[in-house]
């Protein structure tokens, strides 16, 4: 396999306690081709690492817990 390392932020501390569309858009402000998943927290997800994705985990509310990072 041939990974190549993100260039830029890894991780989005700033997006904690704000909804999961507010971090949606401040993570693509950094970097628009990256691809960003909204998600409920507990979602079952698949294992594979890529360069490319981030996603983001809210609670019921809509609000970002933990921060988003490549993944």
């Amino acid at each position: 396999m041939n990974f190549h390392l993100p260039q830029g932020k890894q991780s989005w501390p700033e997006c904690v306690g704000k909804t999961a569309e507010e971090a949606k858009q401040i993570i693509l402000a950094d970097n628009a081709e990256l691809h960003v998943q909204l998600l409920p927290e507990n979602s079952m997800v698949t294992m594979d690492y890529r360069t490319d994705r981030v996603r983001v985990f809210h609670d019921e509310n809509g609000v970002v817990k933990q921060a988003p990072h490549i993944a």
